[in-house]
């Protein structure tokens, strides 16, 4: 054990960089995949690397850094997007069995977790043991999203701004429950992590589609530098608020 908080505050801020952070998982993922013509299989060789390599970064920092932290959620967004997309067009399982698949993987994880430090609690994250199964545990669930927001705007006959709006009502539902029950917050939490990303991936979609299709029309490539420039704003944000928490503290 380090003794040392790794993971920010789960507050208002946390859920908005997460919403952004994977929405640019979405748009990246795709300029990567399509985009850019790399395929499937090879982007999801080069952004899975790219987040071993950020993962590792965040495994030896001995303190929570908002600019760490963010890069691999990002990380995760983006290996997550060209995963799914390969087991579900490549590997051609569809969106509902590779999410049925993808939810028994996430569900494994959490299980694993449970077992083995016996606790799934996000506040406090302590023991490299339990950060690694945090890390995996998003990076499944990120992928799971990815699966389940493209049934949503393709499959299920909503579109991307109705896939959207389904989400964010499904979440909204979370919040109330989060305010008015006395369900597992842990629980809740992860409720809430997994459909943040079906939600970033349908609004990805209403960036970057064509009008025709629904959407903005700002490409992969336009959203992508977008969504970047107002993340590393809030990581900034979170960067001077961690700086001046630290000056008060001393």
């Amino acid at each position: 054990m380090n003794g040392h908080r790794k993971v920010p505050e789960v507050a208002l801020a946390f859920w908005v960089m997460k919403i952004c952070a994977t929405t640019l998982g979405e748009t990246a993922g795709d300029l990567f995949s399509m985009t850019l013509k790399v395929g499937y299989a090879v982007s999801s060789i080069i952004l899975v690397s790219a987040f071993v390599v950020s993962l590792v970064s965040q495994l030896v920092s001995k303190h929570y850094r908002p600019a760490i932290y963010w890069t691999v959620i990002l990380t995760t967004s983006t290996a997550g997007t060209t995963m799914s997309d390969y087991m579900d067009r490549t590997l051609g399982l569809g969106y509902a069995k590779g999410s049925a698949i993808l939810v028994g993987l996430l569900l494994c994880v959490l299980a694993a977790w449970r077992r083995s430090t016996g606790s799934l609690s996000v506040d406090r994250i302590d023991t490299r043991k339990g950060e690694i199964f945090y890390w995996v545990a998003i990076l499944m669930s990120n992928t799971l999203g990815t699966a389940l927001g493209d049934f949503l705007a393709d499959s299920s006959g909503l579109g991307f701004v109705g896939g959207a709006l389904l989400v964010g009502g499904a979440l909204a539902l979370v919040v109330g429950a989060t305010l008015l029950t006395r369900i597992s917050r842990v629980a809740l939490f992860w409720i809430a992590f997994v459909l943040t990303r079906p939600l970033g991936a349908t609004v990805g979609d209403v960036l970057t589609k064509s009008k025709e299709k629904g959407g903005l029309d700002f490409g992969t490539v336009g959203s992508s530098v977008i969504l970047l420039t107002i993340l590393v704003a809030l990581v900034v944000w979170s960067m001077v608020k961690q700086k001046r928490a630290r000056a008060e503290a001393h």
